[in-house]
């Protein structure tokens, strides 16, 4: 278990470095990601001193606010949990064991530090901004259905997966009101217990003012409407009744499918039959959100030749993966889902065995890219070019490129730039499976054009001792 802590950093030249150790005091396995957002008061000078006292700093080159900071922090989480931090001193971070708790008690997803819900000691300021936020809090709730007590306060832990999923739209401090909206239309179990609070006054450095209350009223009306829909489970459920779409990928790629595989992003598990076909192969699927790596066990328990693994690929191979030594890395339609994707390739190679081979297909064409690749959690589509000379960076050779399934490509720019579709729908499946002859016909075809890019990379032989 690891902790993200994130620190979104705006003029506290005063407390960032008492901040820091006391983060660093609590007693948990954790990281510290420090997002400065442009300070002006020497915050910015310091925080190269603080460098070997946490995992990272990032810079913005413009204020953005706290919003910004926090989804900038988002892009480098690699702990199970995430917690935000703010840079005063007015959250006491020995209490993250608090909020901890029912996450590891299998209790909650969310857990929310309440201020108002506790006897412990209090700082004694404001009572319009205690009005305030019970009012913003109360609005809040008859939105979403909820019944928190401190909608506003800094302290949310949230499982990484989960986190992970929801784009961060409000730059500044709309991002408390958003994230709840979206946490409660996703179902979870939310829990909050009562922290400490040591408030400060403005001439001590507070930066909430009136204006953010009407834009807290504002995101609560926006975000509350409707149900999250969880577009990458959606697309997986149709693809699973769509088993000729797995094949043919499966067909393209597997002259070079040897026999130890480990398939990243494996989901609930569409492409493990045609994996499993040959009686010979062993193969572990991984994935980097707890719900499919439990999904997928419960499907496949009891399988000798299966194993599985939680994974995040911007994390070094584990030494269960390592000791696996898998000879093929299966990655369809994942690489564009991970945030440095030159990171993962560097890590898939540490992974193979000696003349093992990645097996790559991701979407094709940053121009096709629509909003239905912004719901699914794509980072980037790719060029054919692109995409090899990023397996060429992480040490790869090129054994196979091309591109694939041209005809979807005029099917996703019809649906997602020209129509403006915002997710993969029936209909959508229902006419590819329709025009597979036409598709079959046109990927034979030398055509500089295709949905996706296929790419086969293969790690050279490790050099003998004697040369």
């Amino acid at each position: 278990m690891k902790l993200s802590v994130i620190i979104p950093v705006y003029n506290e030249r005063a407390t960032i470095r008492k901040i820091v150790e006391r983060v660093r005091a609590v007693d948990i396995p954790k990281e510290i990601i420090i997002v400065d957002d442009c300070s002006t008061d020497g915050t910015r000078e310091l925080l190269p001193s603080l460098e070997p006292l946490v995992d990272k700093i990032v810079y913005h080159e413009r204020n953005q606010g706290k919003g910004a900071a926090i989804r900038t922090g988002i892009k480098h989480v690699t702990g199970d949990y995430v917690i935000i931090q703010d840079a005063d001193l007015e959250y006491d971070p020995q209490e993250y064991h608090l909020l901890l708790e029912p996450i590891l008690q299998g209790k909650a997803d969310v857990v929310y530090g309440s201020r108002f819900l506790t006897g412990k000691a209090h700082r004694v300021l404001y009572f319009w901004h205690m009005v305030g936020n019970k009012f913003l809090t109360l609005l809040s709730n008859m939105f979403t259905n909820l019944n928190l007590t401190d909608m506003e306060t800094c302290y949310k832990m949230i499982r990484a997966d989960v986190l992970k999923q929801i784009e961060i739209e409000q730059d500044r401090f709309g991002f408390e009101p958003e994230i709840t909206a979206k946490l409660a239309r996703m179902n979870l179990r939310i829990y909050e217990v009562g922290i400490s609070y040591d408030g400060r006054s403005y001439a001590e450095g507070k930066k909430i003012g009136w204006k953010d209350g009407l834009q807290a009223i504002w995101c609560i009306l926006k975000y509350s409407r409707g149900r999250y829909i969880d577009h990458g489970k959606v697309t997986l459920r149709h693809l699973e009744e769509f088993e000729t779409y797995a094949e043919w990928i499966y067909k393209r790629l597997q002259p070079y499918v040897g026999e130890r595989i480990v398939e990243i992003g494996a989901g609930i598990g569409n492409n493990v039959r045609f994996l499993t076909a040959a009686p010979n192969r062993k193969v572990v699927l991984t994935d980097a959100r707890d719900e499919y790596v439990q999904l997928l066990r419960e499907k496949f328990d009891g399988n000798p030749n299966i194993a599985v693994a939680y994974y995040d690929a911007l994390q070094p191979p584990s030494e269960e993966l390592l000791d696996f030594n898998p000879d093929t890395i299966v990655c369809w339609n994942v690489l564009e889902h991970i945030s440095d994707d030159g990171v993962a390739l560097r890590h898939f190679y540490d992974m193979l065995a000696s003349q093992g081979r990645v097996l790559l297909l991701v979407p094709a064409f940053q121009s096709l890219y629509c909003d239905i690749d912004k719901n699914l959690g794509h980072y980037r589509r790719y060029r054919l070019e692109e995409l090899c000379s990023k397996v060429r960076d992480a040490g790869f050779t090129i054994e196979h490129s091309s591109y694939f399934n041209p005809l979807g490509a005029i099917g996703w720019f019809i649906s997602g730039k020209l129509l403006r579709a915002s997710r993969i729908r029936p209909i959508h499946v229902a006419a590819q499976r329709l025009l597979m002859p036409l598709a079959y016909v046109l990927d034979k075809l030398p055509l500089p054009f295709g949905l996706s890019v296929i790419c086969v990379g293969r790690k050279p032989s490790r050099p003998s001792a004697s040369s």
